[in-house]
């Protein structure tokens, strides 16, 4: 993809990546800035970016430093913007004109960083959680950019899922108002961060990273220009201290309604009564932000780098696959101009590679309908067809 010279600046090892078609993930920087001190968050970042490398990606963390977009941060720079932490701008996308014109720092958050990922060519995004619709917001209106991102802007967003002090059940009904496709991985329940389970079914639950890469590569192949959600559930390992959080939210929102706290007064009431029965200040904090606070919030992201990594890689081999399909495709054209013996081997070529490794099967079904888009394929595909029916009709005859 062509960007315009000084608009957005890639670091050589994404830039090469998109040039040759290898796998690249998008990360946000909040978790970086406003997620813990330093060092801790500069530890966590090379860690998630040692994971999807380790997994085949190139990891491009998003920030914008001096004014200048930066799709991939140097050792230099990502040190550069854990250091600053705070004094980094919390950047979504409203905020980006302000924050480049005024040559500021700014550290993204998911829309941000799904606007920049998408500009560039880059269709998968891991963060840790999304934001969602408030409580009370058909009242207050309070509801998270990352919502209306979701549904302009072509971007896988691999996440935890919605933290249940928000709104889970309106929050998936946005996201169907915007037409944005919500999936759980390995799961039919949409997950609440802390924990598995929502309560919440989703229309779609994917088995392997393979289906929801056929998923992003239908949106993207339609044209239909929203993103998709992959909702992770927390690893089962983490999910006795991702518990305890939940259960403190939950006995929150319990005495908030018993007291008939709503409105602006309810989320600083739940803030404050998290923050004291888990007896932490930092960790209460968190729950509203896309940060990092306690073992399971990093375990958490980790295994979303996982996913999102495999992810990358899965959709990367569909689009090289689709591309040789493509390519004989076109050679079955040109062959059938000179005799009909290499039409039929090369239709034979042309079904081998539809149904070759990997995952020959599903990228078969994947990519006949576009076979037969094409007229001129499809009549010699019918063609075909016609004479082995007339071959075996003279055999039995």
């Amino acid at each position: 993809m062509k960007i315009r010279q000084g608009l957005v600046k890639l670091s050589p090892e994404v830039a090469e990546a998109l040039s040759t078609g290898h796998p690249v993930v998008a990360l946000e920087s909040t978790i970086i800035s406003h997620g813990m001190p330093y060092p801790k968050n500069l530890e966590t970042a090379k860690e998630v970016e040692a994971i999807v490398r380790e997994n085949g990606a190139v990891p491009a963390t998003v920030a914008i430093l001096d004014g200048v977009p930066c799709v991939g941060l140097s050792m230099g720079e990502l040190e550069r913007l854990a250091t600053l932490g705070t004094k980094a701008q919390k950047t979504a996308r409203r905020d980006i004109a302000h924050v480049v014109a005024n040559r500021g720092n700014g550290a993204t958050t998911v829309s941000a960083t799904m606007f920049f990922a998408s500009m560039v060519g880059i269709h998968v995004f891991v963060t840790g959680g999304i934001g969602g619709v408030h409580r009370h917001g058909e009242e207050t209106m309070d509801i998270s950019s990352d919502l209306t991102e979701l549904g302009r802007t072509p971007v896988a967003v691999i996440s935890a899922g919605v933290k249940s002090i928000l709104d889970i059940p309106r929050t998936l009904e946005y996201l169907e108002t915007q037409g944005v496709c919500v999936a759980a991985y390995n799961t039919n329940e949409f997950p609440a961060f802390f924990t598995e389970r929502s309560g919440c079914k989703v229309h779609l639950f994917s088995l392997n990273d393979f289906q929801d890469a056929i998923c992003k590569s239908r949106n993207l192949g339609h044209g239909l220009g929203t993103g998709t959600l992959i909702a992770v559930p927390i690893p089962k390992e983490h999910s006795a201290s991702g518990g305890l959080i939940e259960s403190a939210i939950q006995i929150a929102l319990r005495e908030a309604r018993d007291k008939n706290i709503t409105g602006n007064a309810e989320t600083p009431f739940l803030l404050a009564k998290v923050n004291e029965l888990t007896g932490g200040a930092s960790l209460a904090s968190s729950i509203l932000l896309p940060v990092l606070n306690t073992c399971s919030d990093i375990a958490l992201v980790k295994n979303n780098a996982l996913v999102g990594a495999k992810i990358a890689v899965a959709l990367a081999q569909l689009k090289e696959h689709s591309n040789r399909v493509l390519q004989v495709a076109e050679l079955v054209e040109q062959c059938s101009q000179i005799s009909n013996l290499i039409l039929i081997v090369s239709q034979d070529l042309l079904y081998r590679e539809m149904l070759s490794e990997p995952h020959g099967l599903e990228i078969g079904l994947l990519w006949q309908p576009i076979i037969f888009a094409n007229w001129k394929v499809g009549l010699l595909l019918h063609y075909r067809m016609h004479m082995v029916s007339h071959q075996v009709n003279k055999v039995e005859s």
